[in-house]
């Protein structure tokens, strides 16, 4: 697939436009260095012509001189081009990884599952990388170089017009073979740039399961498949290297046949007498200074085709949309919200070839079926505002898929789902999701202090408001414990927690939240008895004045539950309020209450 120079152009304009001061001083540097580079070379000509002349020695020091300063101001001159090149292309590339990231946080699920978390990191990271000196100096090397490109040619064709037009061919020809060839590594590189995601996806997968493969034996099979995927990745890297040096070693022949010409050129003048060997070196020098600019052109085609491949990945990326549409326009009231399902269907979609079956970097619940079965059919329910809802049925039942589709991390295959007068689609996923609140059996916890863990970011939260839950839920002598407050460190994923306390702190995150709905999915399931009784009255307080869906196994967890609804292979098999369930004895509920709910419901 090859890339247009419009699309270079774009990405250019949207990531340099707010940086334009820096790049228009980094041109200005670049042309001050390309004025000295020309004129380094005269002096050190008219050095030789004075010399061979037995010229005064005062004179030649000063020339000496003279030709160090600028040798030693053009250096600096460098420096500080690179440093602003640096600046510029780390300021483009993180704009750029910002722009992916928060767009592949914002596309849907279903997008998500066919990607493993280690693809997407080389997507956002690793392509980009390779933009960084497309961003930092391509234009501007562009430019510069063309500007010495002709300034060269300006000065040899002063020399004698015999030189200039000589090697203005020559020039010609060696650029029309470059830009012949921007194109011809191009694919290569993109499907390096690919295994290099799949690599990448590989080892997220296999170190975030280290215990799991550690304990089943099986290093021996995934050393083997990193091996597999390393040559495949060694494979494709060093063919895109070896087509895309191709130009570069096209162009060193051409400079070679160049030197040749300039030198044979000078000669000849020479020996006609119609030049001095000060300028036959001026003309050697110059031809030098020649290629550079050439030489330039063909590393920047090199960078050109490794960025055009991570561009055209980019690009990929940007344009996948997400398949949940929204308006954003309505609006939620800040009380209960009542929730109501209209003959809701539901179907994963078929997951693409080779891609893993992941949720959040773990697998997918055995909720997620392996074909393109319904997993939820015909749920219709009505849940007023402040009721609660008890959610049973067995594992793989549709239980957390029915709480997936309220959060519209999917949205339903059949059927509308409303909150209170609104259907979702019609309502921001940011309004959405602050609206409802969710604790389920996996807490994820981030490398972060205890207050953004607890706020998930949101600096507006005052510390007071923050300690107060934690002494409602029981947790201020683990509080008290912490070296640095609400300043502590939490480790990554939250080893050195118990499963209660990690549990615990997802329920200050719902306190904090102070949303209409709740979702509890499990959310008592990894809690000791003890633990447990903390947090019950808790929960009481939490559930006051708010809807709730409670997914349980424990009988004690919908003894609080208005309602009652039994899932069952993604049907509805009964639903009602609870008491009238509990005193029908020809009710699944009641024969779940004799049996035990967590016998029956395993």
């Amino acid at each position: 697939m090859k890339i247009s120079i419009a699309q270079y152009r774009t990405i250019l304009a949207t990531y340099l436009k707010s940086q334009w001061r820096q790049s228009a001083l980094l041109l200005l540097l670049l042309l001050g260095g390309t004025g000295l580079k020309l004129l380094n070379p005269v002096i050190l000509a008219s050095f030789i012509d004075r010399a061979m002349a037995g010229g005064a020695l005062p004179s030649l020091i000063q020339l000496a001189l003279l030709f160090l300063g600028i040798a030693l101001v053009t250096q600096l001159i460098v420096v500080g081009e690179n440093y602003l090149a640096t600046n510029i292309g780390l300021i483009a590339t993180n704009q750029l990884r910002a722009d992916l990231a928060l767009h592949c946080l914002q596309l849907d699920m279903g997008f998500h599952n066919n990607r493993t978390p280690g693809e997407l990191i080389e997507r956002i990271d690793g392509d980009v990388g390779h933009l960084s000196n497309f961003f930092a100096r391509f234009i501007v090397d562009l430019v510069g170089n063309g500007i010495l490109l002709i300034g060269v040619l300006f000065a040899l064709a002063r020399i004698d017009w015999r030189v200039g037009a000589a090697l203005t061919i020559f020039a010609l020809l060696t650029l029309l073979v470059t830009y012949g060839m921007r194109n011809i590594a191009v694919g290569h590189f993109e499907q390096t740039r690919q295994a290099h995601a799949e690599l990448f996806g590989f080892l997220e997968e296999r170190l975030s399961g280290t215990e799991d493969v550690r304990s089943s034996g099986a290093t021996g099979y995934v050393m083997h498949r990193f091996y597999e995927r390393g040559r495949a990745l060694f494979r494709k890297d060093l063919k895109a290297h070896v087509v895309g040096t191709a130009a570069y070693g096209t162009m060193l022949v051409l400079f070679a046949l160049g030197t040749i010409l300039a030198l044979g050129i000078g000669i000849y003048l020479f020996q006609a007498g119609a030049i001095t060997i000060g300028i036959v070196y001026l003309i050697f020098r110059y031809t030098e200074l020649l290629t550079q600019p050439i030489e330039q052109f063909g590393r920047q085609l090199q960078d050109l085709q490794q960025a055009g491949a991570s561009l055209i990945r980019i690009q990929q990326l940007l344009a996948t949309q997400s398949q949940l549409p929204e308006s954003g326009e309505a609006t939620l009231p800040a009380t209960a919200l009542p929730v109501t399902f209209e003959h809701v269907g539901f179907r994963y979609a078929a997951v693409e070839h080779g891609a893993a079956k992941t949720m959040n970097g773990a697998a997918i619940s055995g909720e997620t079926p392996t074909n393109n079965e319904l997993v939820l059919s015909d749920i219709s329910f009505a849940l007023p505002a402040g009721a609660i809802l008890g959610l049973l049925g067995r594992t793989g039942s549709g239980k957390t898929t029915l709480t997936r589709l309220l959060l519209r991390l999917y949205d339903p295959t059949q059927g509308n789902i409303y909150l209170g007068d609104t259907l979702t689609p019609a309502i921001s996923m940011a309004l959405l999701r602050q609206r409802i609140g969710v604790v389920s059996q996996e807490i994820q916890l981030f490398h972060a202090s205890v207050r953004n863990n607890l706020t998930l970011f949101e600096p507006t939260i005052p510390d007071a408001r923050i300690l107060a839950v934690l002494k409602e839920l029981g947790l201020w002598d683990w509080y008290s414990a912490l070296p640095a407050g609400l300043e502590s460190k939490l480790t990554p994923g939250g080893s050195g927690l118990s499963a209660g306390e990690a549990q615990l702190l997802a329920f200050v995150r719902v306190f904090l939240k102070d949303p209409g709905l709740v979702i509890l999915d499990e959310a008592s399931s990894r809690l000791d008895p003890a633990t447990e009784q903390l947090l019950e009255k808790a929960v009481d307080r939490l559930l006051t004045g708010r809807t709730a869906i409670i997914i349980a196994h424990r009988l004690a967890t919908v003894q609080r539950a208005d309602n009652i609804m039994i899932l069952e292979q993604g049907r509805c098999i009964e639903y009602g309020p609870r008491a009238q369930l509990v005193d029908n004895p020809e009710s699944r509920f009641a024969h779940l209450l004799r049996t035990g709910l967590e016998e029956a419901l395993a």
